[in-house]
């Protein structure tokens, strides 16, 4: 049985995994960590024996990660542009929680409840000095529209991770926004590699290396499971459990039929 296990909500743990397995104690920056478990891109590697830094601006998650990562940097911020301070827009209980008024304005629309925050703004810069003198073999980038005012504020940091994960689609649709930030992530040396339909992927120049392990989608190669909490396994289990409730149905129908030929089967006996 496999003992490499997706938590992430589009296998992007999988791929990262594929390009860098062969690191040991590695090192990751999560940017909009959100969960520690549910969709989680770094859990994989946590359990494998990784350490980062997380950014999570909301109350809720971040609690959460400080209490089940109490050996990793949990930053409760948000990454800007410039240093300040950030209205912040959280959606609890989602993944949806955003510093961009206009999204979280559609989002109160559709019918979610929204609630405002002020948190700390800082520079993706110092988000990256926090690792020390470690290697960042993965930056991650997903907050929900904003990603190119983090991309802005990398700007005097030697840090340079192996490898960039950035959703790419604006939230809750398949619209590519990549073309907003894109020209200023190549120019920092880094090279397209693969787009998994909601995030890109990129490779530094100093590890070309890496580009082939990216070539493919996640495949039965990569000899993994799938978390029993993620969406693919939930459906499958609300499959499953509906199925068991036909099937506990049909059997109690079948029962009361049996119950009543043998009523009847007495009631003849009885006649006879």
């Amino acid at each position: 049985m496999s003992t490499l296990i997706s938590y992430a909500q589009n296998f992007e743990d999988i791929m990262l995994w594929r390009a860098l397995s062969q690191v040991e104690d590695g090192c990751y920056v999560d940017v909009g960590a959100q969960s520690p478990a549910l969709d989680s891109v770094s859990r994989l590697f946590y359990r494998h024996g990784w350490r980062g830094v997380h950014v999570e601006p909301t109350p809720h998650y971040a609690g959460q990660l400080r209490a089940q990562r109490p050996d990793e940097v949990v930053l409760q911020m948000a990454v800007g542009e410039r240093a300040g301070i950030l209205t912040f827009f959280e959606i609890e209980g989602t993944g949806l929680s955003t510093g961009e008024s206009l999204i979280a304005a559609e989002h109160r629309a559709s019918g979610f409840q929204v609630n405002e925050l002020r948190v700390p703004l800082v520079t993706l810069d110092t988000v990256l000095e926090q690792v020390g003198d470690r290697d960042v073999h993965w930056l991650k980038i997903d907050v929900e529209g904003a990603e190119k005012q983090v991309i802005d504020g990398w700007q005097q940091t030697a840090r340079r991770p192996w490898l960039l994960v950035i959703e790419s689609t604006r939230p809750l649709t398949a619209e590519q926004s990549h073309h907003e930030w894109e020209p200023a992530v190549l120019a920092k040396g880094y090279t397209f590699a693969y787009f998994d339909g909601l995030n890109r992927f990129y490779v530094s120049e100093e590890h070309p290396e890496l580009m082939p392990s990216l070539a493919v989608p996640p495949n039965v190669f990569d000899d993994f499971s799938l978390s029993s909490s993620s969406t693919l396994c939930a459906q499958v289990n609300l499959a499953y459990q509906a199925l068991e409730r036909r099937g506990a149905d049909e059997a109690n129908a079948l029962h009361g039929q049996i119950q009543a030929l043998h009523t009847d089967a007495h009631a003849v006996r009885h006649e006879l």
